[in-house]
């Protein structure tokens, strides 16, 4: 696994350049990021939507890079900069997506259009990575699916590994999270956890070592594995923290921003090409680190 974001961008330099289609591109930060993946020499960019206000907001931000971007004007309807996205990446024009000003429910929309879009798997997932002292985590799903049962968590934890193996790390120890590391019938959670963890072991669910139910502090602490009584080799040395339900997994991520400060970036996975939908109010940077990490899952 890379150990934080510059290896990774690094890598993805070191590789033929791809091509991001900026659904809606008329928003400051998302054109913030392309002018970094431009400078950076991570990404050439396809700007899609409204073209006066684009060209209004590069005039500001960047003049002397107004004519390098490729701009399809499809005015201010964000429902169109968002089929157009998707058809511009159907023909082969560009690598990934990434949301501007649409919402998430418009692109995805879009995405996952049964005749037109992009879906390959019947479960498409959220996969957040973060930038940990000890080197980049991964955490999965905080913002697609609501209520996982035990077929969709299975999916969700196999796209979090692809990723995982992407990012260099060949075997990735998961922890499928719940409130405590026993089963408890009154906790679905656990349930599930304890499931999927012997299918792990029966090699149902292959690539990667599977531990749970475990409690938060069971998957990142290596002390408080061991006082619990723990014997795991995903015990406190987590890759990979599979969350019960999407409140979990929105409150952890934005707690890793918003109190813990690390650098974070995210990609769907499940769909033909790696489709980015951070937050709106996301700065640039992480919204580039979004490019680098979609770019990075298409070049191991």
């Amino acid at each position: 696994m890379f150990k934080n974001f510059n290896e990774m961008i690094s890598h993805v330099k070191n590789n033929p350049k791809g091509t991001v289609v900026i659904a809606a591109a008329q928003t400051e930060t998302v054109l913030d990021a392309a002018i970094l993946a431009k400078k950076e020499n991570l990404a050439e960019s396809i700007l899609v939507g409204d073209k006066t206000a684009i060209l209004n907001l590069l005039q500001g931000l960047a003049p002397d890079l107004i004519d390098a971007f490729e701009i399809v004007d499809t005015g201010s309807d964000l429902r169109k900069a968002a089929a157009v996205s998707v058809a511009l990446v159907k023909e082969g024009r560009g690598d990934l997506i990434l949301k501007g000003k649409t919402d998430t429910s418009v692109l995805l929309k879009a995405v996952l259009d049964k005749e037109n879009g992009l879906r390959i798997s019947d479960v498409i997932s959220d996969v957040l990575a973060y930038e940990h002292p000890s080197g980049i985590k991964l955490m999965s799903d905080g913002g697609i699916n609501i209520l996982s049962e035990l077929n969709e968590k299975i999916a969700i934890i196999k796209n979090a590994v692809a990723v995982a193996h992407a990012l260099g790390n060949p075997n990735p120890k998961v922890a499928v999270l719940s409130a405590v590391e026993a089963v408890n019938p009154k906790m679905p959670s656990t349930i599930d956890a304890a499931l999927i963890s012997k299918m792990n072991e029966r090699k149902q669910i292959p690539g990667c070592l599977i531990e749970g139910p475990l409690a938060f502090d069971n998957a990142v602490c290596i002390e408080a594995a061991k006082t619990k009584g723990i014997s795991s080799p995903v015990g406190g040395e987590a890759d990979i923290l599979i969350v019960p339900n999407i409140e979990a997994g929105n409150i952890f991520g934005k707690t890793l921003t918003y109190y813990c400060g690390y650098r974070v970036a995210h990609v769907v996975m499940g769909t033909k090409v790696p489709i980015l939908i951070p937050s709106r109010a996301d700065e640039a940077e992480t919204k580039m680190l979004c490019m680098a990490m979609g770019l990075a899952t298409m070049t191991r």
